[in-house]
Formats: structure tokens, C-alpha cells, sequence
């Protein structure tokens, strides 16, 4: 076991307990700050797996997250006016039900993301940032001239999606659904890494040349991590739609992507749970020194330079050291 297994479990702990804590001293605000912190954990680890594993500083991924969030949107609206979703060339009808809502995020922005990926990842390095950026700017304008949904101003989500046999209009409940869901794709990112797939895409990271001499082709491994990079990111918008029932077109814009690098930054680039480490830290930053100034920016620029200089694994490394992986 290394050492960063039981930072890992502490950091899991902490943020179940929370809850838990927040409704023993009657202090429910923090329950919903405890599912912040677990969608925003969740849409970093989509990112993590592109940039972590492959190397791939992508600045578009908030295209995915806003995907996620207009995907739960469109549905509740659907469902609220009692309209099908398509009616050609087949009548296809809405639905409320979170896996549903959850598969049509991860298909749409799987889609979008083979696409995107298809063209950027034939570029590198500062191309390969900006093109994600114009192709996410390029959704973020299409979905603040589209009347149809809200436009600039977003579109509300009346009632929170269903899932089977709970009540997620309970927050403690919605937050345990958002905290399995994490745990699911933690586990889904363990498995990822540790695999041929994640070696391999390590070392396109590390080595492309190398790669290829060995008969393994760098780019349809990094499209396939991008694409699946992706769908989590979406899933996590989802969710993120649905805690705050609105989804804005602020999830679709650059500084969300800057958002969920900083999260990675903050925890530790490849680390299994950096970008809880990262949103847990981010979190407590917004809610405490925000109530004090709003300008707690400056102060989280100042922590990130500490952690750029001083601590370049991140909250995770300063503690555990230098990874096994990667």
C-alpha cells in the first residue's frame, strides 16, 4: 500500500462525513456544499484522465460540463410542458429519470467529443489549448443565441431529476447519490490507469515516439481517453444542473475550463484524488473567504502560485511524495 492510499481514504471520509456532520449541528447549508464539492470532484476527474494521464491540457472541457448541465435542462423542460423530445423521424419522449438524463448527457457530449477530438488532437501543445477553446466557445455562443432554451439566460429545471427508490429532493439523498457517483468513476479511473490502455496512454504523455515503435498508434488512444475524458465531465454538468436546477451558460464558458485545471492543480496533477483534494480546498476557499470579500480570488491565485512553486504534486504530493504511476 502506498502513501497515498490512506490520504486517499481520509479525503473519502472527510467528505462523506460532512453531511452528516452539517445535519448534526443543524447547519444544512453545508450538505449542499458537500455535493459542490462532489460534482465539482467528479467533472475534475474527467478532466484528470485527458490532462493527468495523457498529457492533454485541454481548455474546452466546460463545453462537456455545459452539455451535461443543457442535457438535464432540455429534458426537465420537455418533461414539464409535456412535449417529446424529437418528433422526427421518430416521436421520442422526455424523461426525468436521472440514468436516463445521465446516458443522454454522456451520448451527446461523446458525440461532440469524437468530433472535437478528431481535429484538435491532430495539433499539439498551445494549439492543441486553443482549439479546444474555440470549439467550446463555439457551443458557448451557440447556446446563448438559442431562444428556444433559455438563451443568455439560462434555463431553469423546475424539478430535480428521479432516481429509483430515493427521494432526490432530499439534499442528504442527492448528495449520496453525487458521492456514489464519484466513488464509481474514481474507481473507474484506478482501473483506467492501471490498465494496457492507461499505460499506454501514459507514455503517448511521456514518449509518442516510443509509442508508435512498439506498434501502438498515440492518437487513437488519446481520442479514446479525450472522448471518455468527456462523458464524465458531462455527467458531472448533469449533476451540477440538477443541485442547482439551472443550468447557465456560464457551464459552457472558458473560465469553467480554467476552473477544473486549478482543481487539478490544487490536488495534484494524475493523482486518484486530486481533483477531490482540489475541489474540497476550492470549495472552502469560495464559501469562507468569499463571505469575508469579494475579491477571494486574489488570496486562491496566491495558494495556487504556492502550489505551483513549492508543491508541484499538488495537496496530495506535498503530503504522499512522488507517484507510483505515470
Amino acid at each position: 500500500m502506498s502513501r497515498e492510499t490512506p490520504i486517499n481514504l481520509v479525503l473519502a471520509a472527510l467528505l462523506f462525513a460532512m453531511p452528516f456532520a452539517a445535519l448534526a449541528l443543524d447547519e444544512p447549508f453545508y450538505v449542499t456544499l458537500a455535493t459542490h464539492m462532489a460534482v465539482l470532484a467528479l467533472a475534475a476527474v474527467g478532466l484528470n484522465l485527458a490532462l493527468g494521464l495523457g498529457g492533454l491540457v485541454s481548455f474546452g472541457h466546460a463545453a462537456f460540463f455545459g452539455l451535461g448541465g443543457y442535457a438535464a435542462g432540455i429534458l426537465s423542460t420537455h418533461v414539464l410542458n409535456m412535449q417529446p423530445l424529437l418528433t422526427w423521424p421518430l416521436e421520442i419522449g422526455a424523461s426525468d429519470q436521472m440514468p436516463v438524463i445521465w446516458l443522454v448527457a454522456i451520448a451527446v457530449s461523446g458525440l461532440v467529443a469524437l468530433a472535437i477530438g478528431a481535429i484538435s488532437l491532430r495539433t499539439s501543445g498551445v494549439y492543441f489549448i486553443m482549439i479546444t477553446l474555440a470549439f467550446a466557445q463555439m457551443i458557448y455562443y451557440f447556446a446563448i443565441s438559442w431562444p428556444a432554451y433559455g438563451g443568455e439566460d439560462g434555463l431553469s429545471i423546475a424539478t430535480r431529476g428521479a432516481f429509483p427508490g430515493v427521494n432526490t429532493a432530499v439534499p442528504l439523498t442527492f448528495f449520496l447519490v453525487c458521492y456514489a457517483v464519484l466513488v464509481a468513476v474514481l474507481v473507474l479511473f484506478a482501473l483506467v490507469r492501471d490498465s494496457r490502455f492507461g499505460a499506454a496512454l501514459q507514455a503517448s504523455r511521456q514518449n509518442e515516439t516510443r509509442l508508435a515503435a512498439v506498434g501502438i498508434g498515440p492518437f487513437p488512444v488519446r481520442l479514446a481517453a479525450f472522448v471518455l475524458s468527456a462523458m464524465i465531465t458531462a455527467l458531472a454538468g448533469a449533476l451540477y444542473a440538477d443541485l442547482n436546477r439551472f443550468a447557465s451558460p456560464s457551464m459552457l464558458s472558458w473560465q469553467m475550463s480554467g476552473e477544473l485545471i486549478v482543481l487539478i492543480i490544487l490536488g495534484g496533477t494524475g493523482r486518484l484524488f486530486g481533483p477531490v483534494a482540489g475541489a474540497m480546498l476550492f470549495v472552502l476557499i469560495e464559501s469562507v473567504l468569499g463571505g469575508l470579500t469579494e475579491r477571494w480570488q486574489f488570496f486562491l491565485g496566491l495558494i495556487l502560485l504556492g502550489v505551483v512553486l513549492f508543491a508541484r504534486g499538488g495537496l496530495i504530493g506535498l503530503v504522499a511524495g512522488k507517484p507510483r504511476h505515470g
